[in-house]
């Protein structure tokens, strides 16, 4: 068997319909698939305009937006025409991208139709509930994952260190990797633009602190603008760089008046915005691998990160920036003062950093999952089946 024998259903609760690390990695892969020869089929909601045009062959599958979130979509069901749908295509595995209904009722009819079913493992959704004052939720959430991920035949995490997590928490008993590749016409330390920079009052001198990502408290805002707060007290020259849109926007520019803001950027414009930076400051614990960490060491930029799932596996403590216990602002703003004042460390930092991303490509660490697709088909096919024990 090979990656032309696969057909592939893969669910997501976001395809397309809005841009971020998770959805771009399916995107790729299904190109990478493709390309291969496998048959691929995504089942997803779909909105009039998505954030890019998707890969593949994009069945719509009916949702509501999420109350509060409106730009996000909860898919309610999987109707009838879907699955015929779905039964007409012959899948020979499923892919399940994200652990909501949809996720549980594609699980539900791969175990109907006898397939094996992965999932891949994308957010860390049990800490969503801290930045939303509801974190006694935290444990209730994490069983309920568990129940999900315990019904598949096998779960891919994007770290080692994430991976290490999952088995911690009982997710699966079988934890595989899929990590992210980085594009390097894209991000590379040749696309830093100073007269870009200079456009937007940055000068040449000025280290630019930038945040990179969706606008959404989970990602860290609040330890973001207050570390900076603790540098302006400091009297630390810097310039804060902000990339990305998202529904805390108002809020972020009240907490950092004196930060520039250049809103949603992609292609090579991403590029050259992540290369004009001085380094990357990335607080959030909700990434299970950290994708705009990877690209900013890949455009030679140090990244000061809390110690967390999607920054343990790609920062080397002291070598390729620093890991900070989350929240801890004041050692967040030391790390950060340091790269600002020391320009030395700043580039031998993002000097390692570049040298670490060359290891990621994207063909290789997709590759990796279709000989993944291909272990658990043949494993299934032998008679294997995942142990159905309880879950507390």
């Amino acid at each position: 068997m090979d990656a032309s024998d696969l057909r592939i259903a893969l669910f997501s609760g976001n395809y397309n319909y809005v841009r971020d690390g998770a959805n771009q990695a399916l995107n790729r892969l299904v190109e990478y698939l493709l390309g291969q020869g496998a048959a691929v089929r995504i089942y997803s909601p779909t909105v009039d305009e998505p954030a890019f045009p998707a890969n593949g062959e994009l069945v719509s599958i009916p949702s509501i937006p999420i109350p509060g979130r409106s730009e996000y979509h909860a898919p309610i069901m999987i109707p009838p025409s879907v699955k015929r749908d779905i039964r007409a295509f012959r899948p020979n595995i499923f892919h399940i991208a994200s652990p909501e209904m949809l996720g549980h009722r594609a699980v539900t009819l791969a175990h109907t139709m006898d397939l094996p079913v992965v999932a891949s493992v994308h957010t860390r959704f049990e800490t969503y509930p801290r930045y939303y004052g509801l974190a006694f939720l935290e444990p209730l959430v994490e069983a309920a994952l568990r129940r999900f991920y315990r019904r598949c035949d096998a779960i891919f995490a994007p770290s080692d260190s994430m991976a290490q997590l999952l088995r911690e928490q009982r997710m699966n008993y079988d934890v595989g990797i899929w990590t992210r590749g980085i594009d390097r016409e894209i991000f590379n330390p040749g696309q830093r633009d100073l007269a870009w920079r200079r456009s937007l009052s940055i000068d040449d001198d000025v280290p630019a602190i930038g945040f990179v990502g969706r606008l959404v408290m989970e990602k860290g805002l609040d330890v973001f603008s207050d570390t900076i707060e603790h540098l302006e007290k400091r009297q630390v020259r810097h310039k804060v760089l902000v990339v990305g849109e998202g529904p805390a926007r108002d809020w972020f520019e009240q907490r950092l008046p004196q930060a520039v803001f250049v809103g949603f950027q992609k292609g090579p414009d991403l590029g050259r915005a992540v290369a004009s930076m001085d380094m990357l400051f990335n607080p959030s614990v909700t990434e299970t691998f950290g994708n705009v960490t990877l690209e900013a060491m890949a455009t030679g930029l140090p990244v000061v990160a809390a110690i967390a799932t999607g920054s343990e596996s790609l920062v080397t403590e002291g070598v390729t920036g620093r890991l900070i216990r989350p929240g801890a602002i004041d050692a967040f703003a030391d790390a950060l003062a340091r790269y600002c004042t020391d320009e030395e460390a700043r580039l031998a930092a993002g000097r390692a950093g570049a040298e670490v991303s060359g290891h990621y490509g994207w063909d290789e660490v997709n590759q990796a999952l279709v000989d993944a697709y291909i272990r658990v088909i043949r494993q299934r096919a032998a008679g294997a089946r995942q142990p159905r024990s309880p879950v507390p």
